[in-house]
């Protein structure tokens, strides 16, 4: 006898749960230390705690308006503006979302429709290509190129066509920590001049970026300003992951159709965390030294791992380290973190499960957003094996 559950069918085949909850249970069930999934372990700012508590209290607690509390937009045109000369209207052109995971799918299910194609690079945050492949899109993948992880632009020249409706772009970029420069934006620019071509380009580590280096956002450049959506997050600079509040901007007529996903998806987002941000914001207290911040923890862990068999580059950008353990096992990369779980307690993710169809580059990603106490004790074990 054929039950019901036997006839349904997935959209999405060949995906399994997110390796970032896989790598967390495993931490979990073997008490690992766990640098995998990409959330601090230490507190959020009590003032803006209080903030959230206090709207909580005075009975902000139904919905907000379907873009977003005005207050807040206004406050993210006002940063837009401040740190990259762009201009955008609170009124049509910024909407908060449930995060920039949702803001990506927003974005995506607006403009995709069957058969449009949608060059994305790999290794890549692994919400791009399902979000593309719900929506009917296919996916090119280009895949970043040596060690550095750098865009190769002539081969995306070779994979533009007429069908091509969108390119996803990440910097700083996870899961390698690289950054785009100017002459990579500039290149983009050129690329897609006179085409029909948007750009999502994904930014939620815009603010955790190292050595002197500036943040190139596409809002800099106007040729790539008009046609692109900015996906921004909230809960990578207040170290509020769990909140699930972001953004998104774009011009006004990009911004009308994402809007009309955005509506059936969530509608609106929490809202007495909206009024919180707004004033938190308001009272000066935004990005200011969380790339200092961060680059102190990148640079206590490479010390405390100076004398493992792991060879490194320094990461140029987020919280993500990648190591590579050529030098200790041949195994692939997602055996090779399973080892580390179960035999040293210590979980990474394997960068492979990056990519559409695999790849073993030997590398994993570890997340420094951590207490120096826990970077130390995830060092001595590295340092071990």
């Amino acid at each position: 006898m054929i039950s019901f559950s036997d006839s349904v069918t997935s959209k999405l085949p060949n995906t399994a749960t997110s390796i970032f909850a896989v790598m967390s249970q495993l931490a979990n069930e073997h008490g690992a230390v766990n640098l995998s999934q990409g959330f601090p372990d230490f507190d959020v700012s009590p003032v803006l705690i209080e903030l959230v508590a206090k709207y909580m209290r005075e009975g902000y607690n139904q919905y907000a308006p379907m873009p977003g509390l005005l207050p807040l937009r206004e406050a993210i045109a006002e940063k837009t503006s401040e740190l990259y000369g762009a201009e955008y209207d609170p009124d049509t052109e910024i909407t908060v979302t449930a995060g920039a995971t949702q803001a990506i799918y927003a974005a995506i299910s607006a403009f995709i429709r069957d058969e449009d194609e949608v060059i994305i690079f790999e290794p890549a945050y692994d919400s791009y290509m399902p979000a593309v492949k719900l929506n009917g899109g296919v996916p090119i993948t280009s895949r970043l190129k040596g060690p550095e992880f750098k865009i190769d632009w002539d081969e995306v020249r070779r994979l533009m066509c007429n069908r091509t409706k969108m390119i996803i772009i990440n910097s700083p970029h996870n899961p390698t920590g690289s950054v785009l420069s100017s002459e990579d934006l500039l290149q983009l620019e050129k690329l897609v001049k006179n085409t029909n071509i948007i750009i999502l380009s994904d930014e939620v580590y815009e603010h955790i970026v190292f050595d002197g280096k500036r943040h190139e956002s596409v809002c800099r450049y106007p040729g790539l300003a008009e046609r692109s959506l900015i996906c921004c997050s909230f809960g990578k600079t207040f170290h509020a992951t769990g909140w699930k509040t972001g953004y998104i901007v774009a011009p006004s007529a990009l911004m009308k159709e994402v809007r009309k996903t955005h509506q059936f998806m969530v509608f609106c987002t929490n809202t007495p965390v909206q009024y919180a941000i707004a004033e938190f914001l308001k009272n000066g207290n935004g990005h200011g030294g969380l790339g200092l911040f961060f680059q102190a923890k990148r640079d206590f862990f490479l010390k405390e791992i100076e004398g493992s068999r792991f060879t490194f580059t320094p990461t140029a950008g987020t919280y993500f380290q990648l190591l590579n353990y050529e030098a200790i096992s041949d195994e692939t990369e997602m055996d090779f973190a399973g080892y580390l779980v179960k035999e040293h307690k210590i979980a990474g993710v394997p960068v492979s499960s990056f990519y559409n169809k695999g790849h073993n580059g030997n590398y994993i990603r570890f997340c420094f957003a951590k207490s120096e106490e826990t970077l130390k004790t995830a060092a001595e074990i590295l340092c071990k094996i």
